[in-house]
């Protein structure tokens, strides 16, 4: 969530920032302003108000105890209107404090400078590639043929526990799955991240804490019953651990990382482009979140990428960075690096992971600040996929095969012991 004062004090920037998202309601930040005007002008009337009350309070006092009852009387009886008008202006107070978040609710984050403009992502930039790419040819299949030939995941079973959506991994697939699993978070690990077991629910503070809500809210699945939210990515439990937290400046930066099942109820999901794992409801992910002193912020999201650059050049896989233009960046993202694996057999790019920098966006929404020479201020928020495994899966399975299987990649064959699927 921006701040009001720099919707004010940087105007200018804001309206060319939401102009790079193609955003379709710039006057919200006209009416955040408005709206806050109001609120600080009901703020002064409120205080004088009660300057006023506390005036008489203290003269009532005097009054009665030079015995001047009568006249305490008549001083008691302003008292009374001037409390009646204190809670009428303590209502408007609170009416205009709430219809000014929700109108800061809908204003996404601003683009940093190096995003730039665009309206899909046709717009994105590609600013690396590591291979010359091309289909594997006569005889290749796609991962869920792959998958049904040596009884690796069963849609169809999923079908009947739960729905479209919901794989069942068998075999050396869930082998292979838990593999990839303790690969990325040992690699995460190993660069300093520390390891968290987060929730897999949270409740609506926490949605609206990281932006999913109000967003994405058609997106999640919803407990309505206990008012929970099935998480769609670890980003959201782990970045909430420090809401409302105020931290010292040597705390920082702070570094986590967290495997867990994500949920996705992705609506309009449907048709040939989301076959096998292209697109699931339910599907696991090992996440990285960072806290960072403002003026950090962009070289920890250069390293960061830099990570995932390197457990993409162990998986041996075909890979490409994109930097996303304004119109195609998730709504809390200042700037966003996604990462491509080639799939081979379908002949297409399948994204992996999404790296960004929130900038203070989350931060304002979540009260996380940290304190600084006796002054607090707003941290930056980042995270990023490390990875995802449906299309990582994928990729393996499309990429490696070989007459008589698959081959695996040797990094995770170390960890699924077997090197082969025949």
């Amino acid at each position: 969530m921006l701040q009001v004062n720099f919707l004010r004090e940087s105007k200018d920037r804001v309206l060319a920032g939401l102009q790079k998202r193609n955003f379709k309601q710039p006057e919200l930040v006209d009416e955040a302003i408005a709206a806050d005007d109001q609120r600080k002008k009901l703020q002064f009337e409120l205080d004088q108000n009660l300057a006023e009350m506390n005036k008489i309070s203290k003269e009532i006092g005097i009054l009665m105890k030079e015995g001047k009852k009568e006249e305490a009387e008549k001083a008691k009886s302003k008292t009374a209107a001037y409390k009646e008008n204190s809670q009428e202006l303590q209502q408007k107070l609170k009416d205009v404090e709430n219809q000014l978040l929700e109108i800061l609710y809908l204003i996404p984050n601003i683009p940093y400078e190096k995003v730039k403009a665009g309206s899909s992502a046709d717009d994105n930039e590609i600013i690396y590639q590591s291979h010359e790419v091309e289909g594997l040819g006569e005889g290749a299949i796609p991962h869920w043929e792959l998958a049904k030939k040596y009884n690796l995941i069963d849609f169809e079973l999923g079908v009947k526990i739960a729905g479209a959506g919901f794989p069942v991994y068998l075999d050396k697939g869930a082998r292979l799955q838990r593999a990839l699993v303790q690969y990325f978070l040992d690699k995460n690990v190993d660069a300093g991240y520390m390891e968290v077991n987060p929730p897999h629910v949270v409740n609506e503070a926490s949605a609206y804490g990281t932006g999913q809500l109000p967003d994405k809210e058609g997106q999640m699945y919803f407990a309505a019953e206990d008012n929970l939210y099935l998480i769609p990515t670890a980003e959201v439990p782990v970045t909430n651990i420090y809401r409302d937290v105020i931290l010292e400046e040597k705390d920082l930066p702070l570094k986590n990382t967290a495997f867990s099942q994500c949920y996705r109820r992705e609506a309009g999901s449907y048709g040939a482009h989301v076959r096998g794992l292209n697109r699931l409801h339910q599907f696991e992910k090992v996440e990285i979140v960072r806290l960072e002193k403002p003026e950090n912020s962009y070289a920890a999201l250069e390293e960061m990428v830099k990570h995932v650059q390197s457990l993409l050049e162990e998986l041996e896989l075909p890979y490409r960075i994109l930097r996303l233009c304004g119109g195609d960046m998730g709504f809390t993202s200042a700037m966003t690096y996604d990462f491509e694996v080639w799939s081979a057999a379908q002949e297409k790019w399948l994204e992996v992971s999404s790296v960004s920098n929130f900038e203070n966006f989350q931060a304002n929404r979540l009260k996380c600040r940290f304190k600084s020479d006796g002054k607090t201020q707003l941290v930056h928020t980042l995270n990023g996929s490390a990875l995802a495994l449906p299309r990582i899966m994928a990729a393996i399975l499309e990429n490696n095969q070989v007459e008589g299987g698959i081959k695996i990649p040797a990094k995770i064959a170390e960890y699924a012991r077997f090197d082969l699927i025949s």
